[in-house]
């Protein structure tokens, strides 16, 4: 846990660059920091690692003030990350990950088995680029070898200083993608800095919103950033589109889902027309024994339509569904199924098995249920 309790920094005479800060990063999140040029946030995470020292305040690491914290010591169970990766440009791609476990006194069977765990973890195949020089890789890959050796003596603690914002898009949107599994898996205390407002939702278990003079605005959950805005300053800089970005980081629960009748496909025509009309709907799910998606199949509509007669079985009749999508994907996954199919719904599944289905109506509610109701305008 990383916990800050009235810090601030200031440079000489100048103005504060982190003014009075109490801020608490729990063990295994990952807490975004955003906020415009001159909110302090690079400021904030050199203050954990004493690169620079507090005007005022305590900085704790797992309940220990960093500054009763030998620099060595402290900076090497903390990972840092930033833009520009700082490979060794003399060293091989595994002595650079290498470099931290040597200087913990590591053997070389077990600094050797960490590099060959950490390239594969980051998405590089030892094999091929263990033996590789920085100026032989993509900005991707560098920032990859960057993360790895961040990583490389299991530092609890990371810092990340907008590490993915030298890279192109198409390699950006891979490293996120890349970073949330690993982090997943390791479940490191991780504080992030990005200028990115989708960056931070995308990633963030909280984002911290800092204004300049690196005042603290508001700290909590993406979906409570964006769908309640605790001050103007916070609702001027997610922007006015956050009720779109709210769909990003909105996952679909059972309770979002709308369970119309299920049929099986061996269902005669004539019993699946009474089970519709009995619902007061005009449509049924079909699912297979093991409970597995099939389509859907409109009784009325083939019994208008004359194709076919009421002894005829429902598996004659089913459409193919092409909107679906699984349980726990984020509404703007189900939006843009929507808009994909032109679908007035889309089914969802949890593994193969079907658990309902997901209309406009519903994804609204949704919405509404991840900030607790109504948004409140500001």
């Amino acid at each position: 846990m990383i916990r800050f309790e009235g810090v601030s920094k200031r440079y000489g005479d100048g103005p504060y660059a982190v003014e009075n800060l109490d801020l608490e990063v729990q063990e295994g999140e990952l807490c975004v920091l955003v906020g415009p040029s001159g909110g302090g946030k690079t400021t904030i995470l050199r203050l954990v690692n004493r690169l620079v020292e507090p005007t005022s305040g305590r900085v704790l690491v797992d309940g220990r003030d960093v500054a009763a914290t030998d620099r060595v010591e402290l900076r090497r169970r903390t990972g840092y990350v930033i833009q520009q990766p700082g490979l060794f440009p003399h060293l091989k791609v595994a002595d650079n990950v290498a470099s931290v476990p040597r200087l913990l006194g590591w053997d070389k069977a077990r600094t050797r088995a960490r590099v060959g765990e950490l390239l594969e973890l980051v998405g590089l195949d030892p094999a091929l680029y263990a033996r590789r020089y920085p100026h032989e890789l993509s900005g991707g890959q560098a920032q990859r070898v960057g993360v790895a050796r961040a990583l490389a003596g299991d530092p609890p603690v990371l810092l990340m200083d907008e590490p993915f914002g030298a890279v192109d898009p198409i390699a950006r949107e891979r490293l996120q993608q890349e970073f949330l599994r690993l982090q997943a898996q390791l479940r490191k205390t991780v504080m992030f800095v990005t200028h990115d407002v989708d960056e931070a939702v995308m990633l963030g278990d909280r984002i911290a919103v800092l204004s300049e003079g690196g005042m603290l605005q508001q700290h909590d959950t993406p979906a409570a950033v964006l769908g309640r805005p605790a001050t103007g300053f916070v609702a001027d800089f997610v922007g006015a589109d956050r009720g779109l970005r709210r769909l990003a980081v909105t996952a679909i629960e059972i309770t979002d889902l709308f369970a119309p009748p299920v049929l099986a496909p061996r269902t005669t025509m004539d019993r699946a027309r009474a089970v519709v009309d009995a619902s007061d709907g005009r449509w049924a799910v079909v699912v297979d024994e093991d409970g597995c998606l099939l389509g859907w199949v409109e009784p009325g509509h083939a019994h208008d339509k004359a194709r076919g007669t009421d002894s005829d079985l429902v598996a004659d009749h089913t459409r193919r569904l092409e909107a679906w999508i699984p349980l726990g994907a984020s509404l703007k996954t189900a939006f843009a199924e929507m808009l994909q199919h032109d679908a007035a719904w889309v089914a969802v599944v949890d593994d193969d098995r079907y658990v309902g289905i997901l209309t406009p109506d519903a994804l609204h509610a949704a919405l509404r249920r991840s900030v607790g109701g109504d948004p409140v305008p500001v």
